[in-house]
């Protein structure tokens, strides 16, 4: 096959991350490659040229963003899991396997179709891949933002990809015990879900974040959002998973939610996030810092290659 493969450098396992090691692996298994590194600005001109597969070798931000770019173009994706939490990897089954079992499998793989949401608000409409909420993990993005030197001296401290979840981990489940109810004035499907809510979720996939386990029904293809809501009265619930987090990577978190296809909210300036990506920007105009929100699925989506686990085969 022709495979374009786009591949983050930086990303968290270095051990598997190696620029020549990836290319001559795909290139002893018969494919024809095309490499760019994601952190070079020529990587989204490489998407346009012709290939029949496109290989996303890093961790959710870099996918999300390629997926983001492939909507509608036709040629499927794949993933090589190589950052820190891989929620999307983890989300399609791709998780804690061989890549070379992974580029045997691409001839008969499955063929997922993951949904990709269209978020829309006073600064204009995006693609979003894992989900659109505000509370709990949009102000864990914002202090990130507030100290970014900070989290950049902690991330490059500790190393491994291990070491930056847990302390994820333990940033977040401060927060949980301390942090401000929001109060949310949202519909979803024209159903009334406002409330004064400490968590606030429209997921797309079951993971997010450190690998937090929230949408256990969620389905990647099945065209709805799971709408984590979390209130008062569910913080000491919240906070207890994310103390037992570890003892099991796939615990449920068990937490009250609603599935819809289309999320409206009144946004008053409040930190939201839209995947990675965190609202209000830190140049925001004034008239982008509030106003309506939609997340919604209108049936868009990117096909994934998904190659048959070779265990659980032969077991």
């Amino acid at each position: 096959m022709r495979v374009t493969l786009i591949h983050n450098p930086g990303a968290g396992k270095q051990d598997k991350g190696n620029a020549d090691d990836l290319v001559k692996t795909l290139r002893t298994a018969g494919h024809h490659v095309r490499y760019q590194s994601s952190k070079d600005d020529d990587w989204k001109k490489a998407l346009k040229k012709e290939a029949d597969l496109v290989v996303v070798a890093a961790g959710d931000g870099t996918v999300g963003r390629v997926t983001r770019r492939m909507v509608g173009r036709g040629v499927p994706i794949t993933v090589l899991p190589s950052g820190t939490a891989n929620n999307i990897g983890r989300s399609l089954g791709l998780i804690e396997r061989p890549f070379e079992e992974l580029i045997r499998g691409w001839e008969t793989a499955r063929r997922v179709k993951l949904d990709v949401g269209v978020a829309s608000g006073p600064w204009g409409e995006r693609y979003f891949v894992e989900g659109v909420g505000t509370g709990l993990f949009a102000e864990l993005l914002a202090s990130s933002a507030a100290a970014p030197q900070k989290a950049k001296a902690q991330k490059k401290s500790k190393g491994k990809t291990s070491a930056v979840v847990d302390g994820a981990l333990r940033r977040l489940r401060d927060l949980a015990e301390h942090i401000e109810p929001i109060e949310v004035n949202a519909h979803l499907d024209g159903k009334d879900i406002s409330g004064s809510y400490v968590l606030f979720e429209a997921l797309n996939l079951r993971y997010i974040g450190p690998n937090l386990h929230l949408a256990h029904d969620s389905n990647p293809s099945d065209g709805e959002l799971d709408v984590v809501l979390v209130t008062e009265a569910e913080r000491k619930r919240l906070v207890y998973y994310l103390d037992h987090w570890q003892d099991d990577r796939d615990r449920l978190a068990v937490l009250p939610s609603r599935r819809g296809r289309h999320l409206e909210m009144e946004w008053a300036g409040f930190p939201l996030h839209i995947d990675d990506k965190l609202r209000p920007g830190a140049r925001a105009k004034p008239k982008e810092m509030a106003g309506p929100v939609h997340a919604r699925l209108d049936g868009e989506t990117v096909e994934f290659l998904v190659p048959t686990n070779e265990k659980a085969k032969s077991g």
